[in-house]
């Protein structure tokens, strides 16, 4: 399996009360959904400064999740909550790096699953 970044942008916010619980119920279910594909919930992003360059992101929040290729991974994001509230999804795939050491697919899942107990 391979990690997928969703990055987000744009979107509205919710304000009222009942809008926010509304989004998180939203996004919970969503999480459910995804079940053991997701890695990282991720945060929403807020300051931010750039270094080496002008470039700055105007990315507002990601999430990691775990897929066999791009195509389950833009599957992954067919209701997410983040689209219904007019944002747009970047899916980038996360290349994982040879240190030099060796690693197996078993090692891989071991990792992923590290990974999920961290965040949970």
């Amino acid at each position: 399996m391979n990690r997928y970044l969703f990055l987000y942008f744009g979107g509205s916010e919710p304000t009222a009360p009942e809008e926010i619980e509304a989004t998180m119920d939203a996004w919970t279910a969503y999480f459910d959904k995804l079940g053991d594909k997701i890695i990282d919930g991720g945060a929403p992003l807020a300051d931010r400064t750039s270094v080496g360059g002008s470039v700055m992101s105007q990315a507002t929040g990601y999430s990691i999740i775990i897929a066999a290729d791009l195509d389950e991974a833009r599957t992954l994001s067919d209701g997410h909550p983040h689209l219904i509230t007019g944002g747009t999804i970047e899916i980038l795939e996360c290349v994982d790096m040879d240190m030099g050491g060796e690693e197996d697919e078993e090692d891989d899942e071991d990792e992923d699953e590290m990974v999920r107990e961290a965040v949970i």
